[in-house]
């Protein structure tokens, strides 16, 4: 167990943090997403630790450690870059819609595949199984969309936080329904969520109001154990946590809508910017460093063996078709014709493998493979580094023709400037000669008279 002592860790830590920060720069190169290469690199450190270590390790408990507050770096990093403006309005909720739409949709035809395929699957553990595989994942689509138009980037990061929102929300509720006891209805579970609101509003206000007052440099990690705190206790209550974490990064991003009128004089407005600066800043260091361990450690924990398997491939592939195919009919609905490279930007990741390591025991099936689970991260990444690629040459290829058509017109326009200008002398040297002729015949230039 030397590979694993305390100044080996720190060292394979260290080398890990410095490779992710590397992957991410050859990921904006080529919109490979990081997060494969990360998966890749947990699967080599698998082969080492497999050659080197005789004891197997259980990465499974700070894998959901890791998950968990990854998520919630990510949720707040994805509020706090979103901008509440009136003319924001219809894009936010047509992208809450598709987010919605999409989410329903893709789990219902894939718990409906994984029901008829797999044995002993109940219609209850299926929709469990299969509302991870139908979450986007934010945590790949919001630093690889930072090349897209503003319009673009803006709704996938608007769609993929409601899909992560929504689809977690969902997801314990179908768990809810696996304990008659504590099964929760339709009306509960919306008085849940209106109720969660209303204390993510009141803890918003108050934790703003409360820290601008603190002088203490070291407070920022402090507000991020409180918002910590916060989700852990809303869980325990069974309240839609992640709620409280949008909001408050809404309501942080956004002082001047909720804190209106004459509720400014409330606020420290010098101090209110240095805390989000400085929040939004710790919120990305913190996500790139969780992000990083928790697909390494993922990769770890892949068995590559179930990835060859033909019923794995079979119901991978079927899950996939059935995700682009309820993608391209919602976006073509929703926004038209112009879905490239939207139609493609569905990758799945760290919410898909943190539910699925949730599923409770009753939900849990044995025939389940988890490489389906690996097949459809990888699969839907690929297809999204493809069209990222593809659009990347495409608006390449449209500056490069905007390019020549503006050197074509300069051209044209410079041919056309040097004929005016010939014209002109041409005409300067004619009307000097006719006037040297007047002159020369003892004729006086009568022109300019009356």
């Amino acid at each position: 167990m030397e590979i694993l002592s305390s100044y080996n860790l720190i060292i394979e830590a260290s080398i890990i943090i410095i490779l992710s920060f590397w992957f991410t720069g050859i990921s904006k190169k080529t919109n490979i997403p990081a997060v494969l290469m990360l998966i890749m690199l947990g699967v080599i450190l698998k082969f080492a630790m497999d050659y080197f270590v005789i004891d197997q390790v259980d990465f499974k408990p700070s894998l959901e450690i890791l998950g968990t507050v990854g998520l919630i770096m990510i949720v707040l990093e994805a509020a706090l870059e979103l901008e509440l403006k009136r003319e924001k309005i219809i894009p936010i909720l047509k992208s809450m819609a598709i987010a919605l739409l999409g989410l329903v949709a893709s789990a219902w035809v894939a718990a409906l595949i994984l029901y008829n395929t797999i044995d002993n699957m109940s219609m209850a553990s299926a929709w469990l199984y299969a509302i991870p595989l139908s979450i986007l994942s934010s945590a790949i689509i919001i630093p690889s969309v930072s090349g897209l138009g503003e319009k673009k980037k803006e709704f996938h990061i608007y769609e993929s936080t409601f899909s992560d929102i929504m689809g977690i929300m969902m997801f314990y509720f179908m768990i809810g329904g696996l304990d008659p006891e504590h099964a929760v209805g339709g009306t509960e579970f919306a008085l849940t969520t209106v109720l969660t609101i209303i204390i993510a509003l009141v803890a918003s206000y108050a934790i703003i109001l409360i820290f601008q007052k603190i002088k203490s440099q070291a407070k920022l990690f402090l507000l991020i154990a409180v918002l910590l705190l916060l989700y852990a206790i809303g869980k325990k209550f069974h309240l839609s946590s992640l709620i409280i974490i949008l909001i408050f990064g809404l309501v942080i991003a956004n002082v001047k809508l909720f804190f209106p009128g004459k509720t400014a004089i409330f606020l420290d407005k010098g101090k209110i910017d240095q805390i989000y600066h400085e929040l939004h800043i710790i919120t990305l260091e913190t996500a790139f460093v969780v992000r990083t361990f928790f697909f390494v450690i993922f990769g770890l924990t892949i068995v590559l063996a179930s990835l060859v398997s033909l019923s794995v491939v079979g119901i991978s592939l079927l899950i996939i078709v059935s995700i682009y195919i309820i993608r391209f009919l919602i976006l073509r609905v929703f926004i038209g014709k112009d879905i490239f490279p939207q139609l493609f930007i569905a990758p799945r990741g760290l919410i898909t493998i943190l539910l699925f390591y949730n599923i409770p025991v009753e939900g849990q099936v044995e025939n389940f493979e988890s490489g389906i689970l690996l097949f459809v991260i990888i699969a839907t990444s690929l297809l999204m580094t493809w069209a990222m690629i593809k659009d990347k040459k495409k608006m390449g290829t449209m500056l490069d023709e905007i390019d020549e058509e503006v050197l074509q017109r300069n051209e044209a326009e410079d041919k056309l400037n040097e004929q005016k200008i010939l014209e002109e002398a041409k005409d300067n040297i004619e009307t000097n000669d006719f006037e040297k002729g007047f002159e020369n015949e003892g004729y006086e230039d009568h022109r300019n008279e009356p």
